[in-house]
C-alpha cells in the first residue's frame, strides 16, 4: 500500500497530541470531532477537516478512533452519518480507545459485513507519552492487518504489540489499567498511614522515590499529592469507567475488587480530577 491517507476521530487531550505524531511523520491527515470548536486548530494549520464520520471516512484509507467509551464508539460506527453508514469497504479502523473488548468484537463483525478490517490499539501512557511519541501500544487484530497498519502506530508509540485477535488490546489495557489503580491507591494509603504516623508528606515521598520502589509514576503521582495538585492527566472518572469494564469481564481478586469498589465511590464526588485523587477520597 502507498502511503495512506488517514482519518482520525476524537481531538481531545490524548487524541489531539497523537495527531501531531502523524502530522510529524508526513501523513496526510483529515480530522473529525463531535465538538467542532476543537477542530479550528486544525483548519488554521490547513489540515483538512470532516463534516461527519460518513463523509470522512470516504476521503481515507485508515481511519483511526480516540472516544471515551462503548457508547461513543457505537454512535460512531452505527449512528446517523456513521462510518458504516457510507457503506466504505477496503478500509482499516484502528480504535484506540479504552472500551470493552465485546464491543471491538461487536463493531469488527459490523466492518467485515462490507469487507473492512477492524484493529483494538488502546494505549498505555499519558498526555506526556502521547506529546513525546512514547505511548505503548497493545493490539488486537489478524496479523495480517497488524502488519499493515503498524508503521503507522509506530509513529504514535514507542511499542506497537500485538497480543492476540480482537478484542485482545482491550484485554490487556484493562489488566494494565486495573494495576494503575490498584498502585494508585496504594501509593495513596502508604502515604497516608506515614502521615497519621507522624511523618511528613515529603519526607515520606522523597524517602519512596530513592527506595527500591521507587518508580516514574510513583514519583510524579507522589508529587501531585505533595503539591494538592489534583489537575487531571487522567481522570478518576476514566480509571472508574476502565474498573467497571474489567469487572464485568470477570474482575474478581481480592485487591482489584477492594481498588474496584474505591473508585466506584469516589467517582461522584472526585470523578472530574486526576486519578491520584482517590488520596483524597481515602481520608486524607
Amino acid at each position: 500500500m502507498n502511503t495512506p491517507n488517514i482519518g482520525w476521530i476524537g481531538l481531545g487531550k490524548m487524541g489531539t497530541p497523537m495527531t501531531q505524531q502523524l502530522l510529524k511523520s508526513g501523513y496526510n491527515l483529515i480530522v473529525y470531532n463531535r465538538t467542532k470548536e476543537k477542530e479550528a486548530a486544525f483548519q488554521a494549520m490547513g489540515i483538512g477537516t470532516a463534516p461527519s464520520p460518513a463523509a470522512l471516512v470516504n476521503q481515507t484509507d485508515f481511519i483511526f478512533l480516540m472516544v471515551t467509551d462503548d457508547q461513543a464508539v457505537r454512535e460512531i460506527f452505527s449512528g446517523e452519518d456513521g462510518l458504516l453508514r457510507a457503506r466504505p469497504t477496503g478500509k482499516i479502523f484502528i480504535n484506540m480507545s479504552t472500551v470493552s473488548p465485546d464491543v471491538s468484537k461487536e463493531m469488527a463483525a459490523e466492518c467485515r459485513k462490507y469487507g473492512n478490517e477492524y484493529v483494538d490499539a488502546p494505549v498505555s501512557g499519558s498526555v506526556k507519552q502521547a506529546t513525546e511519541g512514547q505511548l505503548v501500544i497493545m493490539v488486537g487484530a489478524e496479523e495480517k492487518t497488524f502488519l499493515q497498519v503498524k508503521p503507522v502506530l509506530d509513529r504514535i508509540g514507542r511499542l506497537s504489540l500485538r497480543v492476540g485477535p480482537t478484542g485482545a488490546g482491550n484485554t490487556a489495557k484493562l489488566a494494565i489499567n486495573t494495576l494503575l489503580a490498584i498502585c494508585s491507591q496504594g501509593l495513596s494509603e502508604a502515604v497516608l498511614f506515614a502521615k497519621h504516623n507522624g511523618i511528613a508528606v515529603d519526607d515520606f515521598t522523597q524517602l519512596l522515590n530513592h527506595s527500591a520502589l521507587g518508580s516514574p509514576y510513583f514519583k510524579i503521582k507522589g508529587d501531585a499529592i505533595v503539591q494538592k495538585n489534583f489537575q487531571p492527566a487522567f481522570a478518576l472518572k476514566h480509571i472508574a469507567k476502565d474498573l467497571r469494564l474489567a469487572h464485568d469481564k470477570g474482575l474478581t481478586t481480592p485487591l482489584a475488587i477492594e481498588t474496584y469498589q474505591t473508585f466506584q465511590e469516589a467517582e461522584p464526588t472526585l470523578g472530574e480530577e486526576d486519578i491520584i485523587a482517590v488520596f483524597k477520597s481515602l481520608g486524607a
